[in-house]
């Protein structure tokens, strides 16, 4: 097994644009392509946008929406209407080439510590349709469980939910 990449995670600012763009819409269909005004409107939407940097350039992004938005997304309704004080991870992309040196492990424990102590659960869904078997894996193995399911005709998705972390 290769040795994890070596990253530093940080908060997003403008000047990520087009990089987290780029490894967004590369990352469809896990995630919806967006444009760039629709990346800035989830951005100053989010609890927090964090990004992992290596060698100066952005390797993976992850876009987490607090509870109580107008956000529009039918996965965060349902989360919203069976939930409270939660942390919604819209969406974690990582660039093909550096996938398997736990970045995404690392922007995750950058969002619990970052969350630590504000009493809210993680969330997110993974794709059942078209299947995402490696995020499901993923997620289940930081401690995500399952709590719910929807078809949305196209795409069918899994709801999964970690308990808050506690305060350091």
């Amino acid at each position: 097994m290769p040795s994890p990449t070596p990253v530093a995670i940080r908060l997003f600012h403008p000047g990520d644009l087009s990089g987290l763009l780029a490894l967004n819409n590369a990352s469809v269909p896990a995630v919806n392509a967006l444009s760039a005004e629709e990346f800035l409107d989830l951005v100053a939407a989010a609890l927090v946008c964090l990004v992992a940097q290596h060698n100066g350039t952005p390797a993976g992004f992850l876009l987490c929406i607090g509870n109580g938005t107008d956000y529009q997304s039918p996965n965060y309704v349902w989360l919203s209407q069976k939930l409270d004080a939660f942390a919604y991870t819209d969406r974690i992309c990582v660039s093909e080439e550096l996938r398997g040196q736990n970045i995404g492990d690392a922007l995750y424990k950058a969002l619990f510590a970052h969350l630590a102590g504000t009493g809210r659960s993680f969330v997110c869904e993974v794709n059942e349709r078209p299947p995402n078997p490696g995020s499901l894996r993923f997620h289940k193995r930081l401690g995500f469980a399952e709590i719910g399911t929807a078809d949305h005709g196209e795409k069918a998705v899994i709801y999964l939910k970690r308990d808050p972390e506690p305060a350091a």
